[in-house]
Parts: C-alpha cells; sequence; structure tokens
C-alpha cells in the first residue's frame, strides 16, 4: 500500500489501476480543473462512466470524513479498531441488516 501512495508510477500495479489512481488524486488535489479531457486515459484503460463515478465518491466521502473528524474532535480509531472492522467487512461486506 504505502508503496502506491509513496510512488503509484512504480507500484506493483496495472497500467489500468495506476490510471484510475493518478485520476484519483487529481480529484484530491485538482477537483475544480477536471475536464472531460481527463476521462479519456480512463476510458482507454477499461473504465466506464460508472466506475468513475464511485471512484470519484469515494475519494470525495473519505474527504468529507477525514475533515469531519479532524475539525469535530473525533478521536481516532486505535489499529486493532481498524483491524476488526476490517475483518467485520470481509466476513459481513458493508451492509449491517
Amino acid at each position: 500500500m504505502w508503496k502506491v501512495l509513496r510512488d503509484l508510477e512504480n507500484a506493483p500495479l496495472s497500467e489500468r489501476e495506476k490510471a484510475l489512481f493518478r485520476f484519483v488524486g487529481k480529484v484530491n488535489r485538482q477537483s475544480p480543473a477536471i475536464t472531460a479531457a481527463d476521462m479519456e486515459p480512463l476510458h482507454a484503460a477499461g473504465w466506464d462512466d460508472e466506475s468513475v463515478y464511485y471512484a470519484i465518491t469515494v475519494c470525495a466521502l473519505f474527504n468529507f470524513y477525514n475533515r469531519w473528524i479532524d475539525a469535530s474532535g473525533v478521536h481516532a480509531m486505535s489499529d486493532e479498531a481498524h483491524r476488526e472492522g476490517g475483518k467485520r467487512t470481509a466476513e459481513h461486506g458493508y451492509l449491517r441488516k
């Protein structure tokens, strides 16, 4: 994971995945500058509009959550709580019944 965050271009990902992460990086840092031309590499790599929409949505939600947590004083979860949450999500998915 750190390799992807620190050095995307040399990370062990497919070119298709790198194209999506490059775009998400722009969503994160320069969203007002995004144009239709930014979609071309994604479409060329095989991503459809729905997938791009979900990538934008996930990026936006994480930005929202992080800013809300930082500004509201909510304490970060422990590493153990994150591990347990990950196990629960892997086993049951995101939906709670």
